[in-house]
C-alpha cells in the first residue's frame, strides 16, 4: 500500500475505535461488521507504516504512534467536515448540527430552554447538547461551544465572556427556624453548611462586608454534593444553609421557598465564558449561536 491508502473511511474508523475502545461498538454504530472494522485498521496502519492500535481480548488502546496520530486525524476530520459545512452554509437556510457543552446545572434550568428558542428559528438546525461539570478537549470530543463556570485556561479557544455569575448565601425558612439565623460572617460557623465537593475552597466561605472588610469563615456540614441541583434539592429540603448561584435558585426565592442571609455582605462572582473551537466559529450556523447565546446569557438571573 502506499499514502493514498490513507482514506477517510478508514481514519473515521479508527477514530471512533480510538475513542470507543471497542471494535464491536463501532461496528454496530458505523452499520457494517467487525471484520470491516478490523480490516479498515489494518489497511491504515498498513498504510502509515507504524502500528497505531494495540489489541487485547478485552480492550483496545492507542500505541504512542497511535495517541499522535489520533490528534492530527481528528484535526483532518473536522476540517473536512468544515468546508462542506460552509459550503452548504451558503446555498440556503441554516442547516446542519451544532455541538454544545454546557455546565450541568445551568444547563438544564437555563440553556435547554435558550436552545429550543434558537432551534424555533432555525428549524433545520440541530443541536447536540451535553451537560457536564468536567473541563473536556473541544477539539477531541467534537465540541462547538463550551459554555462554563469559573476561570479558564484553554488559550487555544476563543474566549467569549457573558458576565459574571452572581453568588449568596441561602436557606429555607424551615431551618431557620429552627436553628436561627446568622447575624454577622462568625456566625456561619456554627450551621450546617452543605458543600460542593468539586468546587476547590468550599470549606471556608469568604465574604466582603459594607465596609469592604473581607471574612473568611471555615465551615462544615454533612453533606457534600457535585452537583448543583443536588444543591438546590437540598437548601429546599432544609438541611443547611451555603453559597450558591443566583441562577440555580432564582425562583425558589422568588416563592419564598428560600431566603437570602446576609444580604450586606457579597461573595465573589463567578466568571461565565463561552469557549468557541476558533476554526468552527467561521461557521454560519455556530456563529448565528454564539451571537444568541451572547445576546441571551444577559438576561438570565443574577448574570451581570
Amino acid at each position: 500500500m502506499d499514502k493514498s491508502d490513507v482514506t477517510l473511511e478508514r481514519m473515521r474508523t479508527f477514530v471512533r475505535v480510538a475513542e470507543r475502545g471497542n471494535l464491536t461498538a463501532v461496528a454496530r454504530e458505523l452499520g457494517t461488521g467487525q471484520s470491516t472494522v478490523t480490516r479498515h485498521l489494518s489497511e491504515l496502519e498498513e498504510a502509515v507504516g507504524a502500528p497505531l492500535l494495540s489489541r487485547t481480548t478485552r480492550r483496545v488502546a492507542m500505541t504512542e504512534e497511535g495517541s499522535r496520530y489520533y490528534d492530527q486525524c481528528v484535526q483532518i476530520l473536522r476540517l473536512v467536515e468544515q468546508a462542506g459545512e460552509e459550503l452548504r452554509d451558503t446555498r440556503g437556510a441554516p442547516a446542519g448540527t451544532i455541538r454544545v457543552s454546557c455546565t450541568a446545572a445551568l444547563g438544564v434550568l437555563h440553556i435547554t430552554r435558550l436552545l429550543l428558542a434558537f432551534q424555533a428559528r432555525y428549524p433545520d438546525i440541530r443541536i447536540d447538547l451535553s451537560l457536564t461539570d468536567e473541563r473536556i478537549d473541544l477539539v477531541k470530543e467534537g465540541v462547538d461551544i463550551a459554555i462554563r463556570l469559573g476561570p479558564l485556561t484553554d488559550s487555544s479557544m476563543k474566549l467569549h465572556p457573558l458576565g459574571e455569575s452572581t453568588r449568596l448565601l441561602v436557606a429555607a425558612p424551615a431551618y431557620l427556624a429552627a436553628y436561627g439565623r446568622p447575624e454577622k460572617p462568625g456566625d456561619l460557623a456554627g450551621y450546617n453548611v452543605i458543600r460542593m465537593s468539586n468546587v476547590a475552597g468550599s470549606e471556608t466561605l469568604t465574604l466582603m462586608g459594607p465596609d469592604g472588610r473581607t471574612h473568611a469563615v471555615p465551615v462544615t456540614g454533612n453533606l457534600r454534593v457535585d452537583h448543583g441541583l443536588a444543591a438546590r434539592e437540598a437548601f429546599r429540603a432544609g438541611r443547611g444553609i451555603g453559597p450558591t448561584h443566583r441562577w440555580l435558585v432564582d425562583d425558589l426565592l422568588e416563592s419564598g421557598e428560600l431566603e437570602p442571609l446576609l444580604p450586606d455582605h457579597a461573595l465573589t462572582p463567578t466568571p461565565l465564558n463561552m469557549l468557541i473551537v476558533p476554526e468552527r466559529a467561521k461557521v454560519a450556523r455556530v456563529r448565528l449561536l454564539i451571537d444568541y447565546l451572547a445576546q441571551e446569557a444577559s438576561a438570565l438571573p443574577g448574570i451581570d
